[in-house]
């Protein structure tokens, strides 16, 4: 082989297979980068082909006639709603059980996708009233074509919002941002008095009360889960002893969640039946619990890590109850405007049932905008924000349902995402609780420590950053999408929409 580096050989040509390596290098090089920065696009643009279906399918079931073109401007909105809601709302049911390694991410994906579009088209809502839950009527807007407009704004409004929040990386509720685009457009279309304020003075309530009611019942059961298992000298007997019983209470209060949440349009349940349906789930669930504990520790070392492997199978299942529910419930804030405007554009109510082919849209939608969109925003739910494991994250989950259930005996509106991601800050601030008492008990010292300041924030195991992100988001969702939506109210009107 000849040395290129021999001052009597630089200056030959170089062999043809070199040539040709080198320039094969140099494409392929160029390939990873184009198929790097196109892979965004590709996920784009299969959104766009659902909402391009999503609008050939209404055109062709809506019987065209009075409104035809309406329908399908609505039914393309609609899609694009139904898109973003499993981008950004998924993620708070399936982000603990990946952030706990307890579910891969194609695992979370296919599990939320089947649950989330059984949950839709088997329990979702048969009214539509739900969406604009008393904020505005068809009545106080003075005509159908005022609300038709209304309902189109709010919802191309959230759509968009949704977007935004999922791009900055920041889970909003889905609910307010929908509430908030019929706000806007019934303030636009007929004046402040066309809201009901009182119902929106405790939606606004709900936005403290869900995430402080979340992340308090989280930091207490992981309290109660440090006491019972992780801090005993033996962790594997009492692991055997009691996480039975931790599976069975969050057996009991999914199947109360379920019952009040989740199948309430097909059975609906009292609130005292679902107690006694959640209160049988709990005791068949600790016998049956009782047998797998005591096969799954055998061999374990006495030790944290090896405690993850109990609830694996709880976090899964819990995931997979809280993506049906989801789906019979939120599948409504995709498809109710729809199909309140094509209800009155066939002669109907507002408030009439909703047709398969509507619910179809916001069913699908979902499961497409989750596997399209959605990994990006479970990884931040499941890690980012705090590091999770298994026991943390069965605090979230049990939060989230218990949470709920609180909620729906005392009548308050409540957020499932405002209930996840505070149930993840509150494991997050009963860890750094915990640390700095242990600090404390280490150096004998009534305070931490002096250290400098960027020092304090790299060791808190909260990120600050995700934190403050969250939380403004959750603000402004209201005024943002109200805002949006009344403007948008305002330019279909000028452009012609309603003649």
């Amino acid at each position: 082989m000849s040395d290129r580096t021999d001052p009597q050989l630089r200056d030959q040509p170089e062999p043809g297979w070199q040539v040709l390596d080198r320039d094969l290098s140099r494409i392929s090089r160029l390939e990873l980068a184009t198929s790097y920065v196109a892979q965004p696009l590709v996920a784009v643009g299969m959104g766009l082909v659902f909402v391009a279906l999503a609008a050939l399918w209404a055109a062709l079931v809506s019987g065209g006639g009075s409104g035809g073109l309406v329908i399908v401007v609505a039914a393309a909105f609609a899609a694009y709603l139904a898109l973003n809601i499993g981008a950004n709302d998924v993620a708070n049911n399936m982000g603990p059980a990946v952030g706990a390694n307890a579910l891969t991410m194609a695992g979370a994906l296919a599990i939320a996708a089947i649950c989330e579009t059984a949950g839709a088209l088997i329990a979702g809502g048969e009214v539509v009233d739900t969406i604009a839950k008393g904020i505005i009527a068809p009545s106080s807007l003075g005509d159908e074509a005022s609300f038709v407009v209304a309902m189109m704004a709010a919802l191309l409004s959230s759509a968009l919002w949704l977007n935004l929040a999922t791009w900055a990386g920041a889970p909003v509720s889905t609910t307010h941002a929908i509430v908030g685009g019929v706000v806007g457009a019934g303030i636009a279309a007929a004046g402040f008095g066309a809201v009901d304020w009182g119902g929106m003075s405790r939606i606004a309530a709900s936005w403290i009360i869900s995430p402080a009611l979340g992340g308090a019942l989280a930091a207490a059961a992981l309290w109660v889960v440090h006491k019972l298992v992780i801090d005993r000298e033996d962790k594997i007997a009492a692991a055997r002893v009691w996480v039975p019983v931790l599976i069975a209470v969050m057996a009991g209060a999914f199947a109360t969640y379920l019952s009040l949440k989740g199948l309430k349009h097909l059975i609906g349940l009292s609130f005292g039946h679902a107690l006694l349906v959640g209160l049988l789930a709990c005791g068949l669930s600790w016998v049956a619990a009782k047998p797998y504990i005591l096969r799954r520790s055998r061999g374990l070392e006495n030790r944290n890590k090896s405690l993850k492997v109990l609830f694996q199978v709880p976090l899964v299942l819990s995931a997979a109850l809280m993506s049906f529910a989801h789906g019979a419930n939120d599948v409504s804030n995709a498809i109710g405007p729809l199909a309140a405007i094509v209800s009155l554009l066939h002669g109907g109510e507002a408030t009439a049932a909703v047709p398969l082919w509507v619910m179809l849209i916001g069913a699908l939608g979902i499961s497409v905008g989750l596997l399209l969109f959605g990994p990006r925003l479970i990884r931040m739910v499941g890690g980012q924000i705090t590091r999770l494991n298994a026991m943390r994250a069965y605090c979230v989950a049990l939060s989230a349902a218990v949470t709920v259930i609180a909620a729906s005996w005392f009548g308050l509106p409540v957020s499932s995402t405002h209930i996840a991601i505070g149930g993840i800050f509150g494991v997050g601030f009963f860890r750094e609780a915990v640390e700095a008492r242990r600090m404390r008990q280490m150096t004998g010292a009534v305070e931490l420590p002096e250290m400098a300041s960027e020092e304090r924030r790299r060791r808190k195991l909260v990120r600050r950053s995700h934190f403050m992100t969250i939380i403004l988001a959750w603000v402004i969702t209201v005024p943002a999408t109200a805002l949006a939506s009344g403007l948008m109210y305002l330019a279909l009107k000028a452009l012609g929409a309603l003649s």
